[in-house]
């Protein structure tokens, strides 16, 4: 691993989230390094999607900060939020993909909001992402005529839109068969390679998190039961009980 993968891009010091008083984890803390695929895993209701709506603005975390590149994110204005945001790219577990838009005016839409590129460059980037995920020539194809691994990576290719650093994923599988949970996984190797982003993934599929992960956080109902390599996490006696009860937060 090279310097520049080793260097901190995300850092989470002492959060605690939930919703009002009941506290779902305390005291968090953790730091994502540059370039690493990072998993958040654990049993229903041990906090994970919460935690992943703090890290992207959606919900704001009851105490403690949440830095990208050392800038404290729910501490900055308003303004330089909607900045750090932009630095973001997120898939969520649903995909939400529109409907009534082709592939290519999916991933255009944000690019031609947030930019003042010609239409002609748009239409070159839209090519480009959904290239990147294996999608290439499917640009005038609706999401209804599209399989479920299919519609993940035209989501993928929708998240990386504005050039990310950061790719934030909610349940990469969820809803997929294993051949497609595997083709999920090999996309998103890719592109961590092919363009050095770092990858912060909620996932519960064992497979895909050894296959692609380079660190794990393990969460149990209010606490953490280990953060390590895949390897170390599956080795700790509290994962497998940890996975199988309580209720979805």
């Amino acid at each position: 691993m090279t310097e520049a993968f080793s260097t901190p891009h995300i850092e989470v010091r002492e959060l605690s989230i939930g919703y009002g008083d009941y506290v779902v984890q305390h005291g968090l803390s953790f730091v994502v390094n540059k370039g690493d695929i990072f998993v958040i895993m654990g049993g229903n209701g041990c906090g994970k999607t919460t935690l992943m709506r703090a890290l992207v603005g959606l919900q704001r975390p009851l105490q403690g900060n949440v830095l990208y590149s050392g800038e404290d994110f729910w501490g900055a204005p308003e303004e330089d939020r909607q900045r750090l945001k932009r630095r973001l790219g997120i898939l969520f577990q649903s995909g939400a993909l529109w409907s009534s838009l082709t592939l290519a005016d999916n991933v255009a839409l944000p690019i031609a909001e947030y930019t003042n590129l010609t239409q002609a460059r748009i239409d070159e980037i839209v090519s480009f992402k959904l290239a990147l995920v294996g999608l290439a020539g499917f640009e005038d194809f609706y999401p209804s005529e599209l399989s479920g691994g299919m519609k993940k990576r035209a989501s993928l290719a929708r998240a990386m839109a504005l050039d990310p650093d950061i790719l934030v994923i909610d349940e990469p599988s969820s809803g997929l068969n294993t051949e497609e949970t595997e083709d999920m996984g090999f996309w998103i190797e890719d592109i961590k390679h092919d363009l050095g982003i770092t990858v912060v993934m909620v996932e519960h599929d064992m497979s895909l998190v050894s296959r692609v992960s380079d660190r794990v956080l393990a969460l149990n109902l209010g606490e953490v039961l280990t953060l390590g390599t895949p390897e170390e996490v599956q080795a700790h006696p509290g994962v497998i009980e940890a996975y199988l009860g309580g209720v979805e937060a």
